[in-house]
């Protein structure tokens, strides 16, 4: 047999990708009540300055991963949608820093609220003693990976 499956590797590898279908779907539908008013690219953004706080664009393009012109652009919308807003940094007044206004926090607190909401009523449908052992597996898993723990209910949005 193949050693990784002796070592269970591929079984939690695939309850993993179950559970990552079933945390995708909370997301979308916490995601849905915005619809229009943000896209998922702009979420992200949105939820990167609420947890980090003001960035330079550089910054906020390096922790997305996309090309400074890609995040200047949805910069540019969520400016215009009063989301975020632009004003120079105290340490330079060529740099500029942009910032959740406090219309782009409330659509981060309210999907993130959603999100909750739906994550703990399917958690509240599992016996505790899993929800117990689920809590451990998940804390495990994500030490490995490297993620640090949620600290903050701002921090519990989709980066």
């Amino acid at each position: 047999m193949n050693e990784r499956y002796d070592d269970g590797v591929d079984a939690v590898t695939s309850a993993l990708l179950t559970a990552s279908r079933l945390l995708v779907a909370v997301s979308a539908r916490s995601l849905a009540a915005v619809e229009g008013a943000v896209t998922l690219p702009q979420f992200r953004l949105l939820v990167v300055l609420s947890s980090q706080g003001p960035a330079k664009l550089v910054t906020l393009a390096g922790l997305l991963e996309v090309n400074p012109s890609t995040a200047m652009r949805m910069v540019d919308r969520l400016a215009a949608a009063g989301l975020v807003d632009r004003h120079a940094s105290p340490d330079s007044g060529r740099e500029v820093r942009i910032q959740l206004t406090p219309a782009g926090r409330g659509i981060v607190d309210d999907v993130t609220a959603r999100r909750r909401a739906d994550i703990a009523a399917v958690v509240a449908r599992m016996p505790a003693g899993q929800r117990r052992a689920l809590v451990d597996a998940l804390r495990a898993f994500t030490d490995a990976g490297g993620e640090p723990p949620v600290t903050s209910l701002a921090q519990l949005g989709w980066t």
